[in-house]
């Protein structure tokens, strides 16, 4: 059974409102076992937010957050920006990086990729997050949670306002 750890820091938040005028779309969740899991379950079925990945314009200042993650001595540092509406869940699950493995050629390492999710904003009520069976609330703008490869996470709005994060995924 692997270890998981979770890192909690901050970010002086520096970002304007830009996240909120990007060209979202919605992809359906990339992981078909989750899918069926989640479906007999009985969850309603709308399992991902709305994301502005790197093949999309990402906002100007965009570039100081990936510096601040090279410095940090991660590599190959990707950025996603991701929406999630009310009445949006991610249910459980670990993350399986299946682009990006091919994109950087990491079969073998998967290891030693991470993520971190940066709270673009502060927490509003009916917004969640849980990582590694830990509730994540009252986040302040430029909380930073990260952790490596395949720890266990979920994310759910049942708020009455979208939920905007950046997703940034890098390796050690």
């Amino acid at each position: 059974m692997a270890i998981h750890a979770v890192r909690k820091y901050r970010i002086e938040p520096f970002w304007n409102q830009e996240f909120r005028w990007l060209e979202y779309e919605n992809e359906q969740f990339n992981d078909p076992a989750n899918l069926t899991f989640w479906n007999n379950l009985g969850f309603p079925g709308k399992y991902t937010g709305d994301m502005c990945d790197m093949r999309r314009a990402q906002p100007s200042w965009n570039s100081k957050i990936i510096d601040f993650f090279r410095q940090q001595g991660w590599q190959d540092i990707g950025t996603s920006y991701y929406r999630m509406m009310p009445g949006t869940i991610l249910p459980t699950h670990s993350d399986l990086y299946l682009r990006y493995i091919d994109l950087f050629q990491l079969q073998g390492r998967e290891h030693n990729i991470h993520r971190a999710i940066v709270f673009l904003e502060d927490w509003q009520p009916g917004h969640y997050a849980e990582y590694c069976d830990e509730p994540f609330v009252k986040w302040r703008r430029g909380d930073v949670v990260d952790w490596q490869y395949d720890t266990p996470h979920m994310a759910a709005n049942m708020g009455i306002t979208p939920r905007y994060t950046l997703q940034v995924t890098g390796h050690l």
